[in-house]
């Protein structure tokens, strides 16, 4: 029986989720994403990650829910994911040989218990020279208008990578599974048990 749902539509959450090797179904919620005025990226991750868990608990009673978001913050403003090519071309242009960090908001709901897990997960990466026409190349090649920082870790995008910092690589493409694994181990649902 399938007792854990992921409250994302994004394939890269999907793709890590499916390394657990654990049942489960998607759904994608439909929630507000935009940032409230002076919102930390904290805050905003935190929000959006249980606002996602919570907009599908009505649909899932007796299930575990994980919600998760993401946004990259360079210069203390908060990125969101290009809208197109341009815009993911000067978003990697201003990183050039800069340090951005990713802030990822993780969310677990047991509807079962009504027990709620809430958390953030900090990833820096720092990014070398980059030339206009490798990062034009990059773009072409995998259109990563989708991902906040217009790169994509998984594919070419640790390419462009002088350094990477944190404690959980996969929280950098969107979901912190060191933490999340411990959560779902606590919840009942361990991916060795």
């Amino acid at each position: 029986m399938c007792q854990l749902i992921l409250a994302s539509g994004s394939p890269w959450r999907r793709q890590l989720l499916n390394q657990l090797q654990l049942p489960y179904h998607w759904t994608t919620p439909d929630i507000d994403e935009q940032p409230y005025a002076n919102e930390s990226p904290t805050a905003l991750v935190e929000r959006l990650a249980l606002s996602k868990a919570e907009a599908v608990t009505q649909d899932w009673p007796a299930h575990v829910i994980i919600g998760s978001d993401q946004v990259a913050v360079f210069n203390q403003e908060i990125l969101g994911k290009p809208v197109d090519t341009t815009a993911a071309q000067a978003q990697l242009a201003r990183f050039s040989g800069q340090h951005v960090s990713f802030f990822t908001g993780l969310a677990l709901i047991d509807t079962h218990n009504n027990s709620r897990r809430l958390c953030h997960e900090r990833y820096d990466v720092v990014f070398r020279q980059l030339t206009h026409k490798e990062i034009t190349n990059y773009i072409d090649r995998e259109q990563p208008l989708d991902c906040a920082g217009s790169f994509r870790m998984e594919g070419l995008g640790i390419t462009l990578f002088e350094r990477l910092q944190g404690d959980d690589p996969n929280t950098l493409i969107g979901l912190p599974l060191i933490r999340l694994c411990q959560w779902l181990r606590e919840a009942g649902l361990d991916p060795l048990g």
